[in-house]
């Protein structure tokens, strides 16, 4: 790749960051990476990470790209103790009710903590030639003339110290990477742009998280067990093998449906779910930490494409994009395939490459976000508009999870949309949709009730109905109900 300038800023030290960061190596001479946190020397949670204490999916995408970006870095992660396994094979899927046929279909699954995960990224990207670390440090300001960022200011130090060591960082690309608070939008406002539109989905969704010891029997050898809400227990559920011969467990619900913080109260609550397993393993051992607690209020994505104007030398990605409920565990994910596109417009060389990356953007959110939020509208406690294509894709998505229960080959095609490797409307493939059909009378869901059961009469939708592949210009991708 051509060398783009000489200094590149990435304000926020999270995965999205990270990966952003080494991205720009590439096109930079210089990488700058800031952070409000001590980052920590060691693998532990930190501050900045509101999430770091509780479970972390790493869908199957997400894995390839990280492993693309920072090769051998799987066998690393084992190294330091992640359980690997295959994603349908060595996983229990409960998805609206039904437990997913489990067979080995070569997809690899590596189950962790987030700080491990951060902690081996972190030092890979830090470990590059150029790469710079201003940590602790506050970002004050954007420096901007003549309508182009050419910098940041930052003041050295955390808010506790209240350290006035301020000083100006040229740069000829600063990149936002500082998570759902990003200041961006009203940096634009009082700058004289407009603010992005914001789409949001309210879940207001509660979690509570705790740590228990892993024993090799439990779940026969299984390293997940996954239990999705249904539209009769909105309550969800992970039970995940993490580093140590741990298991990390959280349960929760919708709208004021919370889990308890004491552990009796944790364990009555685990078993309404509608599957018995988490219950199960929290039900006879004594927690090695917890109880955690997260609140999460909506998923929310900033339309940053759809501006029509934005100044030169910016570019907003991960959360401050768009953050996505975190039982779907699409985030991680959904920031590597941000860092990938950014890779592919520098390597083009393009002149407006806020606008363009914007736009790449889009059509890969787009894509998770009517996953999650689809998902999340069959929920009566979920507020919003379900217009007739978000209802007919949910009908339609439930026979496919009803037909998975049986038939492991949709099982697969459904993993793969759900681990965003293929796009969702691979679902509606004429041999697959003959497969949906014929299956669901077959299924025999787990803790159903007559309001869960899915319309017998549900037709297979057309392919416009579901979102399309990322590759699809965003302009032509089919906007959120939200």
């Amino acid at each position: 790749m051509a060398r783009t300038g000489q200094r590149a800023v990435v304000v926020g030290a999270s995965l999205s960051g990270l990966l952003t960061a080494r991205v720009l190596t590439e096109a930079f001479d210089r990488v700058t990476v800031v952070d409000r946190d001590d980052l920590p020397g060691e693998i532990a949670a930190r501050r900045g990470v509101p999430q770091g204490r509780h479970p972390h999916g790493l869908l199957a995408r997400g894995r390839e790209v990280l492993e693309e970006l920072f090769p051998g870095l799987t066998d690393e992660l084992v190294e330091h103790g992640a359980a690997v396994g295959d994603m349908q094979g060595d996983a229990r899927w409960y998805n609206d009710g039904h437990l997913l046929r489990q067979s080995p279909i070569g997809m690899q699954a590596v189950a962790l903590s987030r700080p491990l995960l951060e902690d081996r990224v972190r030092a890979r990207v830090l470990g590059l030639p150029g790469v710079e670390l201003v940590a602790p440090a506050q970002l004050t300001d954007l420096v901007a003339t003549d309508g182009r960022v050419s910098g940041v200011r930052v003041r050295h130090g955390s808010p506790s110290v209240g350290s006035t060591d301020e000083k100006a960082l040229p740069a000829d690309l600063v990149v936002d990477a500082t998570g759902r608070g990003s200041h961006t939008p009203s940096w634009l406002a009082s700058h004289g742009f407009d603010r992005p539109a914001e789409s949001r989905i309210d879940v207001d969704i509660r979690y509570t998280t705790w740590i228990v010891p892993r024993y090799a029997d439990d779940l026969d050898g299984d390293r997940a067990c996954l239990v999705g809400a249904t539209v009769a227990r909105p309550r969800f559920g992970a039970a995940l093998a993490i580093e140590g011969n741990r298991w990390i467990i959280a349960a929760g619900g919708y709208h004021g449906d919370t889990a308890p913080t004491d552990l009796a109260g944790f364990r009555t609550f685990a078993a309404g779910l509608t599957a018995p397993e988490i219950a199960a393993l929290m039900a006879d051992r004594e927690p090695l930490d917890g109880p955690r607690t997260y609140h999460f209020v909506s998923s929310t994505r900033r339309h940053y494409e759809r501006l029509t104007r934005f100044p030169r030398g910016l570019v907003v990605t991960g959360d401050a994009l768009s953050s996505f409920n975190p039982v779907y565990g699409q985030g991680i994910t959904v920031a590597a395939a941000e860092a990938l596109a950014l890779r592919d417009l520098l390597i083009a060389g393009v002149d407006d490459l806020a606008p363009q990356f914007f736009r790449r953007a889009a059509g890969l959110i787009d894509v998770a976000w009517d996953i999650a939020a689809g998902s999340d509208l069959r929920l009566p406690a979920v507020p919003g508009p379900r217009p007739v294509r978000v209802r007919l894709v949910n009908a339609y998505v439930a026979q496919v999870q009803a037909a998975a229960a049986v038939d492991p080959e949709v099982g697969a095609a459904f993993l793969r949309v759900a681990n965003l490797i293929d796009p969702p409307a691979s679902l509606l493939r004429p041999r697959l949709g003959t497969k949906v059909l014929l299956a669901r009378r077959r299924a025999a869901r787990v803790g159903a009730s007559a309001a869960d059961r899915p319309d017998p009469t549900v037709r297979v939708p057309r392919p416009r109905d579901l979102p399309q592949d990322e590759s699809t210009p965003a302009t032509e991708q089919p906007r959120s109900q939200a």
